[in-house]
C-alpha cells in the first residue's frame, strides 16, 4: 500500500514560547489526533530535515538570513515576524519546518501522488524580511529547488489561507515559472496586498457556497494552463470560529474545498505538495479538526 507522507517534529510546536498569541499546541494536537484517526495506517508520519542555509539563500537576502541563525534581528523585525517571546530553538524549528516542506518536494519529485508538511505553508515571508508569524518563505524555497530539477518548468503556488500570500507574491512578481494563486479574505491581513497572478478577495462573512462557487470557477480556469507541479497552501483559518478569519466557512465547506482541490490535481495527474497554512481557532480543537480531515483525505487520495 502507498502511504502519505507527512513530515512532523516536536519542535514544530515545542519550539515556540507557550506565552504566544500564537497557537503553538496545534501541532502536537494534530499529531497525537491523526495517530489515533489514521486506523489503516495510510499516514507515514516522518521526521524532517534540517533545511540548508545554501537552500534558503536560494530566495533570501543573506544579510537577513544571518542575523536570524545568530539571534541577531532588530526588535522591530523580531516585532513584524510575531511569535513573541522567542526561544533559541525557534532557529532548528524554522530549519527543520523549512526541511520537513524540502522533503516532501523530494517526495512529490520522486514520484508520490502527494506529500505534506504538519507545518509551514510561510506565504507572508519575504526575501529581505518576515513578517506575520512567517521567518523564511517555505512555499518560495521549494519552488526555487524544483525549477532547479529536470521535467519542472512551471509551478502553481494554490493558496487558500484566508490571508493573501504576499510574501509569495512579490517574490514571484516577475517569474512566469511560478503562478500565484490566492483566494483570501478581502479585508483581512495583510492590509496593504501584493499582486498574485491571480487574487480573489471575498467579503467579510462569506459563507460556504460562495466560496465553494468561486473556487469551482478559478481551477477550471487553472485547467487552460500547464503546470508540472502543485502547491497547496491550505490554510484552514477561513472557519467561522476562526479568530483571525473573518469569514464564515464550516468545516464541512472546508472539506469540501479539499476535495475539489484533489479532485482536479487528480484530473492533471499532477503532483502536489501540502502546505498546512493557517489555523486559529477558539476552540482551537475547530483547526485541529479541519486539518485532520484535510491530512486524512490527502492520505486517502495517496492510495
Amino acid at each position: 500500500m502507498s502511504c502519505f507522507p507527512l513530515y512532523y517534529h516536536p519542535l514544530y510546536s515545542e519550539g515556540l514560547d507557550r506565552s504566544s498569541r500564537f497557537p503553538v499546541d496545534r501541532y502536537r494536537l494534530l499529531a497525537d489526533r491523526l495517530s489515533v484517526l489514521d486506523l489503516d495506517g495510510k499516514i507515514d508520519t516522518k521526521l524532517p530535515r534540517l533545511a540548508t542555509r545554501e537552500e534558503i539563500l536560494l530566495v533570501h537576502d543573506e544579510d537577513f538570513v544571518d542575523r536570524f541563525l545568530s539571534g541577531a534581528l532588530s526588535e522591530k523585525e523580531v516585532r513584524r515576524i510575531g511569535l513573541r517571546p522567542w526561544k533559541k530553538e525557534i532557529v532548528p524549528r524554522t530549519l527543520r519546518l523549512v526541511g520537513g516542506a524540502l522533503d516532501g518536494l523530494e517526495d512529490v519529485l520522486s514520484g508520490k501522488p502527494i506529500a505534506g508538511n504538519m507545518a509551514g505553508g510561510t506565504h507572508h515571508a519575504f526575501r529581505a524580511e518576515g513578517s506575520g508569524y512567517c521567518i523564511f518563505n517555505d512555499l518560495a524555497i521549494c519552488a526555487e529547488v524544483a525549477l532547479g530539477r529536470t521535467g519542472v518548468s512551471r509551478i502553481l503556488v494554490l493558496d487558500l489561507d484566508v490571508h493573501q500570500g504576499d510574501g509569495t507574491a512579490e517574490i514571484f512578481a516577475d517569474d512566469d515559472r511560478v503562478f500565484t494563486l490566492s483566494l483570501h479574505g478581502k479585508n483581512n491581513f495583510p492590509f496593504r496586498k501584493k499582486r498574485s497572478d491571480l487574487d480573489l478577495g471575498f467579503e467579510d462573512a462569506t459563507e460556504d457556497e460562495e466560496y465553494l462557487s468561486s473556487l469551482s470557477q478559478v481551477l477550471e480556469k487553472m485547467s487552460g494552463e500547464n503546470f508540472d507541479l502543485v502547491f497547496f497552501q491550505a490554510g484552514v483559518d477561513g472557519l467561522k470560529s476562526d479568530q483571525l478569519g473573518l469569514l464564515h466557512l464550516s468545516r464541512e465547506g472546508l472539506r469540501r474545498r479539499n476535495e475539489q482541490v484533489f479532485a482536479w490535481r487528480k484530473k492533471f495527474d499532477l503532483p502536489l505538495l501540502i502546505f498546512m497554512g493557517g489555523g486559529y481557532a477558539n476552540p482551537i480543537d475547530d483547526t485541529v479538526d479541519a486539518f485532520c480531515d484535510l491530512f486524512l483525505a490527502a492520505a486517502e487520495e495517496s492510495v
